[in-house]
């Protein structure tokens, strides 16, 4: 097989393959999520008899399992949402036993399960990461994704925004192919998109995106610069004190012994120290939300007296690094109630970068 055939055959990445992976993060968390918060409030009942006992990690790969036939029967372009839909929630409900699986007594509230299971995520929201960055496209990749958008012409309704994409798509695979074959085929497709029999449905605007611009409407009319910084402002103190609270804690009870053990007691769960190493991270914890709490405060202060460029630096690195490190000690400690704590994290990360593209992109370096 010579160099241009192994080419030829090299990996292309599924046209949305973004929103996808979006799709399955968010039904992943939220398959966990649930699945912790109803297992809770309904005292963990269990699915069977005095002899079997059907896991809901069985559950969860049958899912899986269909997630993964979807694609390998239908072609049609609605089914990898449903596909992504299924996978997240069947992958949520397989890892969340696996404290089970890395136990030799098949603990399913092993403290460790938890920031395994929220690693896992972060690994996911990598991938995602990774997958949503803008690369330089080929000729073959154009054209690969051009076949896609005629699916729309298959079910008749493709519109004329759609016809645009696709002319100009066609354009870069003239500007880019040295391939005959490529070329050729892009001139056939040419020809057929700009035909003036083809039939053109009436522009159809998803709910989600009509959403969308109403939200963005608002954003514009309301939300100016100033009462978005003294949300961002109010934020950011908000939870600097909040996770400086535990430090503080400590620090007052530190003159009266037995209020100082009561206190610990208050805060570590006694399934999770079970040794002096243990204690050494729950310190480490503390330490930890303590500096994240200065950096916040710091970063508020910041942007109260207009240094916004460097308060939204700040403040960016401080959650990144709460959000990826401090985090699995949280859900080690806190088990699954440091979900509400990460949620937190990432809207005010979420406004934050919602304010550096608003109103800082255009601006010059403080």
């Amino acid at each position: 097989m010579n160099q241009s055939n192994l080419q030829n055959r090299s990996p292309i990445r599924r046209q949305k393959a973004e929103i996808y992976i979006l799709i399955t993060l968010l039904s992943f968390a939220g398959s966990v999520s649930l699945t912790r918060l109803f297992l809770e409030i309904t005292g963990y009942p269990q699915l069977g008899n005095k002899e079997l006992h059907i896991a809901h990690v069985l559950w969860g790969g049958l899912i899986l399992f269909i997630a993964s036939l979807l694609p390998l029967l239908f072609v049609n372009r609605w089914v990898y949402p449903i596909s992504a839909l299924l996978a997240g929630i069947g992958v949520g409900l397989f890892i969340d036993e696996v404290g089970k699986f890395i136990t030799q007594n098949n603990d399913y509230f092993f403290p460790a399960a938890a920031p395994i299971i929220y690693a896992f995520f972060l690994l996911t929201v990598l991938l995602y990461v990774q997958v949503r960055k803008r690369r330089q496209m080929d000729a073959r990749t154009e054209l690969y994704y051009i076949l896609q958008d005629l699916e729309e012409v298959l079910d008749h309704d493709l519109n004329e925004n759609e016809r645009i994409d696709i002319l100009e798509h066609l354009d870069r695979v003239n500007k880019k192919s040295t391939d005959e074959d490529i070329s050729l085929l892009a001139q056939y497709l040419h020809s057929f998109i700009t035909n003036q029999k083809l039939e053109i449905a009436p522009e159809n605007v998803p709910f989600w995106r009509r959403g969308q611009n109403k939200v963005l409407a608002f954003e514009k009319r309301y939300i100016s610069r100033n009462r978005f910084r003294a949300a961002l402002v109010g934020a950011l103190v908000a939870w600097g004190i909040f996770t400086l609270s535990y430090t503080i804690t400590l620090l007052l009870s530190m003159h009266n012994p037995a209020q100082l053990s009561l206190t610990l007691n208050g805060l570590i769960n006694p399934r999770v120290v079970r040794n002096a190493t243990g204690l050494t991270w729950f310190e480490t914890r503390i330490g930890l939300e303590a500096a994240m709490g200065v950096i916040m405060i710091i970063a508020a202060v910041l942007l109260a007296i207009g240094r916004d460029r460097r308060a939204v630096l700040i403040a960016y690195a401080g959650l990144l690094l709460s959000l990826t490190v401090v985090n699995l000690l949280l859900f080690y400690y806190d088990q699954f109630s440091a979900i509400a704590s990460a949620l937190i994290q990432f809207f005010i990360l979420l406004g934050l970068l919602r304010y550096r593209n608003r109103f800082l992109k255009s601006i010059t370096p403080e």
